[in-house]
């Protein structure tokens, strides 16, 4: 390697001890070490230092094919140092007012959907609900009007049939008038039956 590949790989290597000081504490605040388990711990331990070793060799690819030296890795320290000893404290900061900014950046965002999309949506969707119930209580109460209505110009008509009936029946013996009771009844009883026999069904195919 020439002196000048040497240096940019020297500089290259301590701002890389220097990112992975930084990417360390961000791996720490967001890893819940306490709320894991420990074989999830160790995966993820493994990954981070697979992940950070594959970018660190990738840039000393970059930069002089990947060769090793002794003191790369003493420049790899050097950068960990610095970062430990100036940087740590302001990309700490930095990191927990980025996390606040994205979090209350997300809380507006779901405000502003919430407000713009889903409560107008809901009030259309409870506007129809309304106009459809009173729609079908207005049909209803129309038709309840029409069935008064004929039920009362029925009654009307049917009354001299009625008054016509009740003389029939007032005049009929009394045999007569027993026995239509008693048919009467045995069909009343043999519906009742049959409803009681279809209740039943109908609650065993609900069982």
């Amino acid at each position: 390697m020439t002196l000048t590949t040497q240096f940019y790989t020297l500089l290259a290597m301590i701002g890389m001890g220097s990112y992975f000081g930084a990417a360390l504490d961000t791996y720490t605040r967001f890893l819940k070490r306490s709320s894991n388990r420990g074989w999830l711990i160790f995966i993820n331990d493994f990954l981070f230092w697979l992940i950070q070793g594959l970018i660190i060799f990738y840039v000393l690819f970059l930069v002089n094919e990947g060769e090793l030296r002794l003191y790369l890795f003493l420049a790899l320290l050097c950068g960990f140092a610095a970062y430990q000893a100036l940087f740590k404290t302001i990309y700490k900061k930095m990191l927990e007012l980025s996390i606040d900014s994205f979090i209350k950046t997300v809380r507006l965002i779901n405000k502003i959907v919430q407000t713009l999309i889903f409560l107008p949506i809901k009030w259309i969707i409870t506007s129809l609900i309304l106009l459809l119930v009173g729609i079908v209580k207005l049909v209803f109460s129309i038709f309840k009007w029409i069935f008064k209505v004929i039920l009362s110009i029925l009654l009307v008509f049917l009354k001299p049939v009625f008054w016509l009936f009740e003389i029939f029946w007032n005049k009929l013996p009394k045999k007569l008038k027993l026995f239509v009771v008693k048919i009467y009844n045995k069909i009343t009883g043999l519906f009742t039956k049959l409803k009681n026999v279809l209740n039943s069904i109908v609650k065993r195919i609900r069982k």
